[in-house]
C-alpha cells in the first residue's frame, strides 16, 4: 500500500509562452514521484488530440495514470500572468475532467492507496464529485487524505468545502482562500493563526493545517506545533504549480518519516525552485530531491 494518488482535473494550461500540462492533481502526482514514491494521477480526458497529447506527456514523464476517455472535450485553462508572475485562470466548463467515472479499477486502487490529494475544483460536477468521495471512502483507515482546497472562480460551495474538510487528515490552503473559507464556514474573523486553529477545532480529524502566504511565508499548524518559514527571495518566472509542488513535497517527506519542520523546510525550498521555472512540472534538481 505505497501508491500516492492525485485525483481530479487534468488539463492544458494555455500560458503566454505556450501550452503546458496542468491541473493540481497531476502536478501533485508528478512532484511526489520525484521523491521516489509510486505516484499516479486519476482523471479523464476527451477522445481528441488534446487528450492524446496529455497521455503522451504522462508517458514521457513516466507518470503512471488511470485516465478515462470520455465524450466531453479535454479541459483547457487560459492562464494570464500579472507583472509579478501571479496567474489568473479562465476555466472551461463541461469538459472531460468533470466526468471522471467510478470503476472497479478505481475501487481496487483506492484500497491500496497510501495517500490521496484532492481539491474542490473537480467537485464542481456531480459525476466527478461522486467519484472523488467514493475513492476517499474506499481507502483504508490508516491513510492520509490531503485536501488542497484550490478554490477557483465560482466553482465551490459551503457544502463542497465542508465535506472536503471533513474527509481530510491534512488541509492545505493559501492566504486568499482562508478568508473565503472562514466566511463560508461561519467562523469568527481573527489572525491567520486563529482562523487555522478554528478550522482544526471544527474538524478534529485534521492532523495538520498548512497555510501558504505567497512571497511572505508559510505555516504548518498541528495540535502541539506551529512551524513558520519565510519564503526565500528568488527570481520568479511564474508561480504556476508552486503550491502543488509544496503540497507534494511536504506529503512525501511526512510519509518518509520526517518531522513537520523538516518536511516544511523541504517544501519551501522546492516550491521556491518551481517559481524560478516556467510551467508547473519542472524537474527538481537532485540536491533538492534527495534527503
Amino acid at each position: 500500500m505505497n501508491t500516492i494518488v492525485g485525483i481530479g482535473e487534468v488539463l492544458w494550461d494555455c500560458l503566454p509562452e505556450g501550452r503546458k500540462l496542468g491541473g493540481a492533481p497531476a502536478n501533485f502526482a508528478y512532484h511526489v514521484g520525484q521523491f521516489g514514491w509510486q505516484s499516479l494521477v486519476v482523471s479523464a480526458v476527451g477522445n481528441d488530440a488534446l487528450g492524446d497529447e496529455i497521455l503522451q506527456v504522462f508517458d514521457e514523464a513516466k507518470l503512471p495514470y488511470n485516465i478515462a476517455r470520455v465524450a466531453q472535450p479535454t479541459g483547457t485553462v487560459q492562464v494570464t500572468l500579472s507583472a509579478d508572475g501571479i496567474p489568473s485562470y479562465e476555466i472551461c466548463e463541461d469538459v472531460a475532467w468533470d466526468n471522471i467515472p467510478w470503476t472497479n479499477e478505481l475501487a481496487d486502487l483506492a484500497a491500496r492507496t497510501k495517500a490521496v490529494c484532492y481539491g474542490s475544483l473537480a467537485q464542481r460536477s456531480d459525476v466527478s464529485r461522486s467519484t472523488v468521495m467514493r475513492f476517499i471512502a474506499s481507502m483504508k483507515e490508516d491513510t492520509e487524505r490531503i485536501c488542497d482546497i484550490n478554490l477557483r472562480q465560482h466553482f465551490y460551495s459551503p457544502e463542497i468545502v465542508e465535506e472536503s474538510f471533513r474527509c481530510a487528515t491534512i488541509l492545505k490552503l493559501n492566504d486568499d482562500e482562508i478568508g473565503v473559507v472562514t466566511r463560508l464556514l461561519g467562523l469568527e474573523n481573527g489572525s491567520l493563526e486563529e482562523q487555522c486553529r478554528q478550522i482544526r477545532e471544527c474538524f478534529p480529524q485534521l492532523r495538520m493545517v498548512i497555510l501558504t502566504c505567497g512571497a511572505i511565508g508559510s505555516y504548518v499548524f498541528s495540535s502541539d506545533e506551529t512551524s513558520y518559514i519565510p519564503t526565500p527571495k528568488v527570481e520568479v518566472a511564474d508561480t504556476v504549480g508552486a503550491g502543488d509542488s509544496f503540497t507534494a513535497t511536504f506529503v512525501a517527506q511526512i510519509l518518509a518519516g520526517k518531522t513537520i519542520r523538516e518536511a516544511h523546510s523541504k517544501a519551501v525550498a522546492v516550491s521556491a525552485f518551481v517559481c524560478t521555472q516556467h510551467g508547473a512540472m519542472p524537474v527538481i534538481p537532485s540536491e533538492l530531491a534527495e534527503g
